[in-house]
């Protein structure tokens, strides 16, 4: 943990360490393993895990002799969630959409630099990626929501939201090229819709439209995901779905937020 052990800052940092190394031993990890994965002298992570046990981002599990994730976490990503997620009126267009064609639907907007999940409506018949969950950011450059975000922004945002993220070639069909993503970025424009087949996931395809906000000016996206099997026997249906939500959706003026 060089450069990361002086003054506040680095008692900072030391500490979204040590809830990061949590997360990823699972309960029951031992002072004793976070000192060695951070490389840290023990009574530093001691201290460090005990200031965290006291403020409740971790929970010292008597059990398994070792320690947890605590609940604060999980106010936290509620709080996030919360002030992502769209008005009732938006969240019934999602619903109406799911339910009207069979598919997992979802939200999205953007949020400073990145493409964020606001809201997913689906089921067990119909679920969707399941590694696309509200309040967390999706592949931008990869999904049928994200690229109808990216097909409105300014040049110089663009930059940035790709800047961001990067272009992973998250599948041997995922575009990621610059100058490829931006011909695809044209085609979104002049078709009015975004479309991705196995990009995110093998075996699977989306569809988008991007949602309009006061004035016109982008706000967000809807779309649905199904099996690439499915979207070819009913691309033109779902297209006509996702249209019709994203302009109830934009109709619905300022709703995208909550």
């Amino acid at each position: 943990m060089t450069g990361e052990d002086g003054g506040t800052g680095g008692s900072v940092l030391r500490a979204l360490r040590v809830i990061e190394a949590v997360a990823a031993a699972g309960d029951g990890v031992t002072a004793k393993a976070i000192a060695r994965r951070l490389g840290c002298p023990l009574p530093t992570a001691y201290r460090a895990l005990g200031t965290l046990v006291e403020e409740g981002y971790l929970v010292r599990l008597h059990a398994v002799r070792g320690y947890g994730l605590g609940y604060r976490v999980a106010e936290l990503h509620r709080s996030l969630t919360a002030q992502v997620r769209p008005s009732t009126a938006v969240r019934a267009v999602l619903a109406d959409l799911h339910s009207g064609v069979g598919a997992a639907a979802y939200l999205a907007v953007l949020r400073d630099v990145d493409v964020v999940v606001a809201d997913i409506d689906r089921c067990a018949d119909h679920p969707g990626p399941l590694d696309l969950r509200v309040g967390e950011p999706a592949p931008a450059h990869a999904t049928a929501l994200g690229k109808a975000v990216l097909a409105g922004l300014a040049p110089a945002t663009l930059a940035d939201v790709l800047g961001r993220r990067g272009l992973d070639p998250l599948t041997p069909r995922t575009v990621a090229d610059r100058r490829a993503l931006d011909r695809e970025l044209l085609r979104v424009r002049t078709a009015g819709a975004a479309v991705e087949v196995e990009e995110f996931h093998r075996g699977v395809a989306g569809i988008a439209v991007a949602v309009r906000g006061p004035g016109g000016a982008p706000a967000g996206a809807i779309g649905v995901s199904v099996t690439r099997a499915e979207f070819g026997a009913r691309r033109w249906e779902l297209e006509h779905a996702v249209r019709e939500a994203a302009d109830r959706a934009s109709r619905a003026g300022t709703a995208i937020a909550t």
